[in-house]
């Protein structure tokens, strides 16, 4: 992994020096304001202050041990890196010394109350719940082991069951903790490994992206997903935000003429915001619509939620989505429950992927109490995730995927 920190007047400024550097799949842990020192320093304005993570290519990696190796001198290749200013943060055998002091965690856009709570504090309330169960786990260790070696597996066997309780792939929790294995090392405190497994499962959901503006002219925007899942309400919120917040004009479009339901309650939602509503039956009605809606900054288009093993229904999704190829921008979401049973998710997923790329949005998040398949469907498909939605309020009950507050819960925190 490596972390590093930028600064610029702004983070969007900030944000730049970063991508440049590391790349687009670069992640932003932290944003602070940083004031200059010095009697100057009361007429300038404070520059912004990002830290940037960017995981390592899998090849790069010197040490590679099995995925069950516990020697005492396993994982002892300790990874340096330079920040920006020169100063040095160790990735490993560091991360509890540097990492936990220094990183504060930023859930930009997020409405979360927690959004600003530092890094540390999270990782607090984990620590509080592996306190409470390790002696218990300690003692119904049938290893023969050092005190330091039965603690480190007692923590391990908690964070696996975790893991599995909130519905994490078995796959991917063993994943997780054969990485943990590989930085084992006689006398390493939990904090270290706590740290390493929360910094790697926010990197492997990403940033969030989410809807954008074109770089020229309308942007349109597909959502696609199974039927029950929300899609219209969702539709809704997020037409909402950009109307009332963002100050965007807006026009709707549905294509499910199958329901005359979700058609009048998109409409009502259009007549709501004072913004334009069509009936879509055809191919050439949606570039008809372009035409008509050229001067607005969004149309989003609610789909028909159909069998995924319908393939007539896939076809018909597949030449609505990609028949303003090339002749608009354009972005699809595909829209998922997170109370769906894992394997109809990847079977969904899986469905429409063949039907074009998409990013993920999941709805209905207060009616679980289990995360795991947020993370799962992210691992399998690879995709963006997006926005979550966690009731029928509009537009209030929808939010930006935060990737902090998310890994926080399925490794037990509230």
């Amino acid at each position: 992994m490596i972390i590093k920190k930028f600064q610029g007047k702004t983070e969007e400024e900030a944000t730049l020096l970063a991508r440049k550097e590391l790349g687009d799949s670069v992640v932003i842990m932290n944003v602070r304001s940083v004031k200059k020192k010095g009697f100057t320093a009361l007429f300038r304005k404070p520059m912004v202050e990002i830290t940037a993570a960017l995981e390592d290519e899998p090849e790069k990696n010197v040490y590679k041990p099995s995925a069950r190796q516990h020697s005492p001198s396993a994982a002892r290749n300790d990874r340096v890196t330079e920040d920006r200013s020169g100063s040095s943060i160790n990735i490993n055998a560091g991360l509890e010394a540097d990492i936990i002091r220094n990183a504060q965690v930023a859930s930009a856009g997020s409405h979360s109350k927690d959004s600003s709570q530092s890094l540390e504090e999270k990782l607090e309330s984990l620590h509080l719940l592996i306190e409470q169960q390790m002696l218990k786990e300690t003692e119904e260790s049938d290893f023969d082991r050092s005190p330091d070696a039965d603690e480190q597996m007692a923590f391990f066997k908690l964070i696996y069951n975790t893991l599995i309780d909130n519905e994490v792939d078995e796959k991917y929790a063993n994943e997780i903790i054969d990485e943990l294995e590989k930085i084992r090392k006689p006398g390493a405190g939990i904090d270290i490994f706590l740290a390493n497994i929360y910094q790697k499962m926010i990197l492997q959901f990403g940033q969030p992206s989410t809807i954008t503006p074109a770089s020229e002219g309308t942007k349109l925007v597909f959502f696609i997903g199974p039927t029950g899942v929300g899609k219209t309400t969702t539709i809704a919120k997020l037409a909402s935000r950009l109307n009332f917040e963002d100050k965007k004009r807006v026009a709707l479009i549905t294509t499910d003429t199958y329901r005359i339901a979700a058609a009048e309650q998109l409409r009502t939602y259009a007549n709501i915001m004072d913004a334009p509503f069509r009936v879509i039956y055809t191919e050439d009605e949606i570039k008809e619509a372009l035409r008509e809606f050229a001067e607005y900054d969004y149309i989003l288009v609610d789909t028909a939620g159909h069998s995924h093993h319908n393939e007539a229904q896939k076809n018909s999704m597949k030449q609505f989505v990609h028949c303003v190829d090339g002749i608009v921008e354009k972005e699809t979401y595909l829209v998922l429950s997170a109370t769906t049973k894992y394997r109809d998710l990847i079977s969904i997923a899986d469905a429409y992927s063949e039907i074009t790329d998409y990013k993920l949005i999941f709805t209905k998040l207060d009616e679980t109490t289990t995360f795991g398949n947020l993370f799962n469907l992210k691992m399998h498909t690879g995709a963006q995730m997006s926005y979550i939605t966690c009731g029928q309020n509009v537009p209030d009950d929808i939010e930006q995927f935060s990737p902090q507050n998310t890994v926080k819960q399925l490794l037990g925190g509230t």
